[in-house]
């Protein structure tokens, strides 16, 4: 282990808090809400460790209420892509040779702060910011991010202590070196942590980074950005900018100092950015690193055995909870007809449950998708399938952006496995089923595999364990995350590493030693104590 010796104990997960009425949480909570609603920010980019205004403001509004203003942030140019990578560079050197227990203690506080005076606000900035209820804000901004951060610590520590054997004479070591350059961190809306954990993975290892998020999750981002501070992070070693992608990649991935991309965001994006650095390749100083979460078409397949409120309850949960808009969430299902029925009356009377509206009011399940544009998108798959003849809108179907973007929760049942809305990613609250007969389960099984180009994360529910075995084989390479009686989502750090194949990503893991592992570039360094003094060796001798 280099510059030290230190244990980091070995980290748990942190424990989720309830926000039941009556609770200190849900009063901080409350309170946290009411004190940013009252509040118009002005969030600068941080190159540098400074705060750049550009005077360039764009307005920010909750997706639940666009007609209350939060405040602007500042939007940068390709002036600042450069001035961050500069700044990136300038810090890189000091950086790296800062003994790794001490940029462990940084990211460490870091996670000691969100767990208790920054919980509430960063739980906050995620309900206003990205129309999360107090649970989902609780398990992602808190409770997700805390997790990397210890976890990954601990990671670093195991893998620095991953050394070769050495023979008499002779001592083996590995170095593990941060990448030569810097590392671009491209963040999506949907995760607050994954927005932290993005930049903070590869500076843990030794890199700077120069972090975009996505301007639906600036809000919360600057959160993310003040607490960093605060923990001790060096200026330069992660610098926030707010520019427009097409921008910010054009001087990105011409700058011969890149040398690592981690991104989790659109499929179509990602394959052009990939194709970017490829045309690119001769610029570069090393080979980049290319990290990527996209897309996925997330599965449910239930078998005869099932109990259909188990599946029921997998469904409801895992394809609309955050409305839908996770990577892991279910968005088509397949039922046997043997148990559909009461997989439909256990459907309908949760949704007769379930209520919509802001997640100020805690009493409400589902809340507002993101932005106008993926309003616009989820809706035109709902009027098209009202349209079909092939598909019945089985439930819900309505939407209103009036005040938010609200979509009630939509349950559409295809008559055709291949229906559009069972192939292509809607990442909204509308899930797909299509009713098989229960004879027909290893090739529905085979259908599944081959309906679509993702490879993210999947659901089978059965108490028939040859069943089970069967599913796990034949949907092998289909999710990268595969769930056995439980609903597809809800990955939890050093249990559940996540990330997928195919179409879906790399599948470098987040929440995994191996992810750390795609930042260092190791170097194997053999010290001899005696070196030989004649080249000759004993073979040579004459009889």
């Amino acid at each position: 282990m280099p510059k030290g010796n230190y244990y980091i104990p070995a980290p748990s997960n942190e424990p989720v808090l309830t926000y039941a009425p009556g609770t200190s949480e849900r009063k901080a909570l409350k309170a946290a809400v009411a004190e940013a609603r009252k509040e118009e920010k002005d969030i600068p980019m941080y190159i540098g460790g400074k705060e750049v205004r550009t005077g360039n403001k764009i307005p920010m509004s909750p997706p639940y209420d666009h007609q209350h203003l939060l405040g602007h942030f500042h939007e940068g140019d390709a002036s600042h892509v450069r001035q961050a990578i500069d700044a990136a560079m300038n810090a890189k050197q000091a950086w790296e040779d800062m003994a790794w227990e001490h940029r462990a203690s940084i990211f460490l506080k870091a996670a000691d702060l969100i767990a208790g005076p920054y919980r509430a606000k960063i739980n906050a900035a995620t309900m206003l910011a990205q129309s999360k209820n107090a649970f989902q804000a609780e398990i992602d901004a808190a409770c997700e991010l805390i997790d990397f951060l210890r976890f990954n610590a601990s990671y670093m520590q195991d893998i620095y202590m991953d050394q070769p054997e050495s023979s008499p004479g002779v001592w083996n070591r590995m170095e593990y070196r941060p990448l030569e350059g810097f590392v671009f961190a491209i963040t999506p809306f949907n995760f607050t942590a994954i927005a932290g954990n993005l930049p903070a993975a590869p500076a843990l290892m030794g890199n700077t980074v120069v972090w975009k998020p996505n301007y639906t999750q600036i809000y919360s981002a600057q959160v993310i950005m003040e607490v960093f501070q605060e923990a001790g992070l060096p200026d330069g070693v992660i610098n926030l900018i707010y520019v427009d992608g097409p921008v910010a990649g054009d001087v990105v991935f011409k700058h011969p100092d890149f040398a690592g991309l981690h991104f989790t965001g659109s499929t179509g994006v990602f394959k052009h950015l990939w194709k970017t650095i490829g045309q690119n390749i001769d610029l570069y100083k090393a080979y980049p690193r290319i990290v990527g979460e996209t897309g996925g078409k997330d599965f449910v397949v239930a078998h005869e055995s099932a109990n259909p409120q188990e599946v029921a309850t997998g469904l409801i949960r895992g394809a609309f909870e955050f409305q839908g808009q996770k990577c892991s969430a279910a968005s088509r299902a397949y039922i046997p007809s043997n148990i559909w029925k009461d997989v439909k009356n256990h459907m309908e009377a949760a949704l007769k449950e379930i209520s919509m509206g802001s997640p100020e009011d805690f009493s409400n399940f589902v809340n507002a998708v993101i932005d106008k544009k993926a309003f616009d998108k989820i809706t035109a798959y709902i009027e098209q399938a009202k349209k079909d003849s092939d598909v019945e809108v089985l439930f819900g179907g309505d939407y209103d952006d009036s005040v938010g973007y609200f979509i009630e929760p939509t349950v559409l049942l295809a008559k055709d496995p291949k229906y559009t809305t069972m192939c292509e990613e809607i990442f909204g609250p509308v899930l797909t089923i299509y009713v098989y007969e229960p004879k027909d389960f290893e090739a529905t099984l085979q259908m599944v595999d081959e309906t679509s180009p993702y490879a993210l994360t999947g659901a089978v529910f059965s108490k028939d364990r040859e069943a089970v075995e069967l599913a796990a084989r034949k949907l092998r390479n289909a999710a990268g995350n595969f769930y056995i009686n439980d609903k597809p989502t809800g990955a939890v750090v050093g249990q559940q590493p996540f990330g997928g194949a195919r179409g879906s990503g790399t599948n470098d893991k987040a929440g995994a030693g191996m992810n750390l592992l795609r930042w260092v570039s190791a170097r194997t360094i053999k010290e001899t104590f005696v070196p030989p003094r004649n080249y000759r060796y004993p073979f040579l001798d004459k009889e």
